[in-house]
């Protein structure tokens, strides 16, 4: 079980084109003591990954302009980023879209509507594997 205390000060960032997604993702892992850097879409994300360099990049699938399989894509193409842990996030829970997401470097996959619990577990496993 990965410790949630360990969460304090992680900056994360989520990246949804859905207002209530990126509201409720933010009141939980602010709850849990993490900074937060949110963004609409895969443009906005690019122009504000650089600037905060977020321990753990939440990424919607299906958004306007840049999907989510092209901004993990291009996340994990810069080498700066390259190993920063990327999980997809999708209504869909098709075996299909995890094997895309894998492809293009996605480190996780979390469907949505996500809990509390899955959301901050998962930030605290990737956490842990950097840190390691």
């Amino acid at each position: 079980m990965a410790d949630l205390s360990e969460l304090k000060g992680v900056k994360v960032m989520v990246i949804d084109d859905s207002n209530t997604i990126r509201k409720s993702a933010e009141i939980f892992l602010v709850q849990a003591g993490c900074q937060v850097v949110l963004a609409e879409d895969g443009f906005d994300a690019l122009a504000k990954i650089a600037d905060h360099a977020p321990a753990v990049i939440f990424c919607d699938i299906l958004m306007p302009r840049l999907d989510g399989y092209q901004t993990c894509a291009l996340i994990k193409k810069n080498p700066k980023f390259s190993a920063t842990p990327v999980i997809m996030l999708s209504s869909k829970d098709g075996l299909f879209d995890r094997a895309r997401g894998r492809m293009v470097g996605s480190d996780e996959y979390l469907t949505k509507p996500f809990t509390k619990d899955g959301l901050l577990k998962t930030v605290a496993n990737h956490v842990q594997r950097v840190a390691a």
